[in-house]
């Protein structure tokens, strides 16, 4: 087999196309692909990506409008595209009990309006993610183009997915391990704020750790975010539930919080993901525990 090296762009356009990238590298000779090779490269008709078939007059069957899509939104689903065709992802789904995290929060409600800042439980996961990346390193990094090498990374940088009316955005918080959480939540609102202003300029939103993909705000009880390249993983989060538990014969309310990490299954194991989010969780459920 050929170790094909080539943009994501160029594989979703190849997908489009559905031209064998192995039998190109082989017929032309180089082990790299760009755009201009697959001008006039014969289609791979045994290959999937055929998607001819999706051509379909929708007007044939009823009333329709359309709507073009931006260029962001454009870029972003060539993207997702790539990314769930190329990386053999796998989601792992756990829980983690933050009614501590909301009592902490509870109590410290007097100084929040002082300070003028609102301390949102996403401060309390941003922390408690930056502590578990730098506790499992392989979990920060991010693997090389050709699949090779595994580049470690001695910084924490977090992503924060943004729904925004014009698409996902992806605003990042350098050094997260290194800020408290006053901080992080004043970053929170600023980097959200300017998402939805469209005013985040690019270099705040490369570079990241791992990214934090919330629906909490919205809704579901679980669910299985993709892989944002170069990243090996992302953590999704949906909203706390309540779960009752027994102490003897007293029943006792927890609010639970639902995780789901997706990851590159070339880079991270399954045991690997279980400990990691096992980790996780421990610190989500006793925060004393991301200032050590």
């Amino acid at each position: 087999m050929t170790d094909v090296v080539a943009a994501p762009s160029v594989r979703a356009l190849a997908r489009e196309k559905g031209v064998d990238m192995e039998k190109l590298a082989r017929d032309t000779g180089r082990t790299t692909i760009a755009r201009e090779d697959l001008d006039g490269a014969t289609p791979a008709a045994t290959k999937a990506g055929d998607t001819s078939y999706w051509d379909v007059d929708h007007s044939a069957f009823g009333p329709v409008t359309e709507e073009p899509l931006s260029r962001f939104a454009q870029v972003a689903a060539a993207n997702l595209s790539a990314a769930n065709a190329l990386i053999p992802q796998v989601t792992h789904h756990d829980r983690a009990d933050i009614s501590k995290i909301e009592a902490f929060r509870t109590e410290l409600k007097d100084e929040t309006r002082a300070r003028g800042v609102k301390l949102t439980a996403l401060a309390f996961y941003v922390k408690a993610l930056a502590k578990a990346l730098r506790d499992f390193p392989r979990f920060n990094a991010s693997l090389s183009l050709n699949g090779k090498t595994l580049i470690l990374k001695d910084y924490v940088h977090i992503g924060i997915a943004v729904d925004t009316t014009h698409g996902l955005m992806v605003p990042v918080i350098r050094d997260a391990d290194r800020k408290g959480l006053w901080q992080i939540a004043t970053e929170i609102a600023d980097l959200a704020r300017r998402a939805q202003e469209r005013k985040v300029s690019p270099d705040e939103m490369g570079g990241a750790s791992m990214t934090i993909s919330s629906l909490g705000g919205i809704g579901g009880t679980a669910f299985t975010p993709i892989v944002n390249p170069p990243e090996v993983a992302i953590l999704g989060i949906t909203r706390t539930e309540i779960a009752t538990f027994w102490d003897g014969d007293t029943p006792r309310p927890v609010p639970m919080l639902p995780l789901d990490l997706s990851y590159d299954h070339r880079v991270v194991n399954g045991a690997d993901a279980a400990r990691f989010m096992s980790y996780l969780a421990g610190l989500l459920t006793d925060p004393r525990r991301i200032m050590i």
